[in-house]
């Protein structure tokens, strides 16, 4: 399509630029950072058109949350967006994502497996993200949509509802892009403080240690892991290891270690990839 990304606020708009050809949807809640233009990077070839969405979305705030003050950079985003290559930009009105408003009308309930980890910190923080996420496929009919590996479990549920709803959109996940020192790329950051950003890598560094311990089993990526974090004072609200889909761990097979933590203000989430040796032992 066009060298320079078109801007479209409404369904119609859309419509009369999207093209007949394949189309890959990037979702994002705009403040838009190297990690975000990797997403759209992988969706580049993917798909003949690439549309990425920038909505904050309030029905994944809970009352008390950062909705109002959450970054928004839109001029630094289209930037970012023309930079990657990106076709066209969905900007929709909270009134076109939301007829009824945002407390009201059908939405999408994630199930059990959106109750635990984030869903047990924020119980209404999946209802709202898996809403919204169904909302846009309807409004931009991608064949493809790309989400990061950082919010993992926001990942393995949107997978799950594709599915279970026959939703004919194929989910791609896209690995995490980190800071030189390990830190997870998030728009959340920009509330970290210098002594609490310095701070921040130590979440990387317990999952780390938790990988390196993997061959000896469950028991001691969670040991290792805890270790680091305790060094440092940090209190997680979560740290656990699962299987791929969020499922029971298996000795042997591919593993998921997950953290949440408040750092300072801003409240961080992370994960690594790990195979796990031949012993496990049940623990969070």
């Amino acid at each position: 399509m066009s060298d320079v990304p078109t801007v479209v606020r409404t369904p119609a708009e859309l419509a009369a630029v999207r093209g007949e050809g394949t189309v890959a949807l990037v979702p994002t809640m705009g403040a838009l950072h190297d990690g975000h233009v990797q997403l759209m990077k992988h969706a580049r070839p993917l798909a003949q058109t690439v549309v990425v969405s920038i909505f904050v979305n309030p029905t994944q705030f809970a009352p008390g949350e950062d909705f109002e003050a959450y970054p928004r950079t839109l001029d630094a985003d289209l930037e970012r967006c023309d930079e990657a290559g990106v076709d066209v930009v969905l900007l929709p009105e909270v009134a076109t994502m939301y007829p009824d408003g945002p407390d009201s009308g059908v939405v999408v309930e994630p199930g059990p497996l959106g109750r635990v980890l984030e869903g047990e910190q924020r119980p209404t923080h999946f209802r709202g993200v898996l809403t919204v996420v169904a909302k846009l496929f309807g409004i931009v009919r991608p064949d493809v949509a790309v989400f990061g590996e950082k919010d993992f479990q926001q990942l393995v549920l949107i997978r799950r509802m594709v599915r279970e709803l026959s939703m004919g959109v194929d989910v791609v996940g896209c690995p995490i892009v980190r800071e030189a020192d390990g830190l997870a790329m998030s728009s959340r950051n920009v509330y970290l403080g210098a002594d609490d950003r310095a701070r921040a890598s130590v979440l990387h560094r317990a999952l780390t240690a938790g990988v390196d311990a993997a061959p000896r089993g469950a028991e001691h990526v969670l040991a290792a892991a805890r270790a680091v974090l305790d060094a440092e004072g940090v209190v997680p609200d979560y740290l656990t290891l699962t299987g791929p889909d969020l499922d029971e761990a298996v000795p042997g097979q591919e593993a998921r270690l997950l953290i949440a933590a408040r750092i300072g203000t801003p409240r961080l989430l992370d994960n690594i990839g790990l195979v796990l040796g031949p012993t496990t032992h049940e623990g969070a």
